[in-house]
């Protein structure tokens, strides 16, 4: 008597190969988190505050000559220059002021994509603020001219835009370095206001009594180049080439340095 074998019939599944998560879903989810923390939310109402109060100021306080569409802009820009650059500070840290961080590297490993995409969330949120705030500068300026009876002014120029733009987007990258640099929100903040406030000051004082520094200063004030964006006064290739000094020393430079140490350190 012999035995028969009988084969067993044996299946394998293939292994699954994790997809990694598109970069406008990483986006999409930086955006939402903007909103959902109470500092974000009431930091993105602010602007939506602040912006027509602004505007209305410009036709309560300024005088019949300066209702125009620049006057409109800049006052709907000023809350602007203060609330996005804290914006993107808190875009930044709140991974780790709110201990979120583990889960968010635990769900997404290379950190590289998740604050690229809080980059992107950044920028979105920057140019809808400034949309926002030209379109209320647009909509004061016409009725700003009406009640004061004088004919409605656009004086903004098809130069001078992107330049105010790109001053609104400079101020919300030196928040975001900061905040890349220092991953604290409190710390952050503070460097920033003393970046733009105090050392600005500091920097014309040292020219003063330094003269070998004064030709030096327009290449590492970045406040300068930042007063020059704002009134579309970049009209040289000279003033591009301080612009982009300025923008190596405070934002590129610090940023890779940032971007270095944030991708070796412990998450808590």
């Amino acid at each position: 008597m012999t035995a028969t074998i009988v084969p067993v019939a044996t299946t394998t599944s293939a292994r699954r190969t994790a997809r990694p998560i598109p970069l406008a879903r990483l986006v999409s989810v930086e955006l939402r988190k903007m909103f959902d923390t109470r500092s974000g939310f009431w930091m993105l109402v602010s602007i939506g505050i602040l912006t027509p109060i602004s505007a209305g100021s410009v036709v309560v306080f300024a005088p019949d000559n300066e209702v125009t569409y620049e006057s409109f802009t800049r006052a709907t820009g000023f809350p602007l220059s203060v609330i996005l650059p804290m914006i993107a500070i808190l875009a930044v840290t709140s991974e780790w002021s709110q201990r979120s961080g583990l889960t968010t590297f635990t769900l997404v490993p290379h950190r590289g994509r998740v604050i690229g995409a809080k980059a992107i969330a950044t920028l979105l949120v920057g140019l809808g603020s400034v949309a926002l705030a030209f379109a209320v500068g647009a909509l004061g300026n016409v009725v700003g001219s009406a009640l004061a009876g004088v004919d409605t002014v656009w004086d903004i120029s098809m130069s001078m835009a992107p330049q105010m733009v790109l001053f609104n987007l400079i101020g919300m990258a030196i928040g975001f370095t900061l905040g890349v640099v220092l991953r604290s929100s409190a710390p952050a903040i503070v460097a920033y206001f003393v970046v733009s406030l105090v050392l600005p000051g500091l920097l014309v004082l040292l020219a003063q009594v330094r003269p070998w520094f004064a030709d030096l200063q327009s290449w590492i004030d970045w406040n300068e180049t930042q007063v020059a964006l704002l009134e579309g006064a970049m009209d040289t290739g000279e003033e591009w080439a301080m612009l982009g000094s300025t923008t190596m020393i405070w934002i590129v430079v610090p940023l890779v340095v940032g971007l270095l140490s944030l991708r070796r350190s412990e998450v808590k």
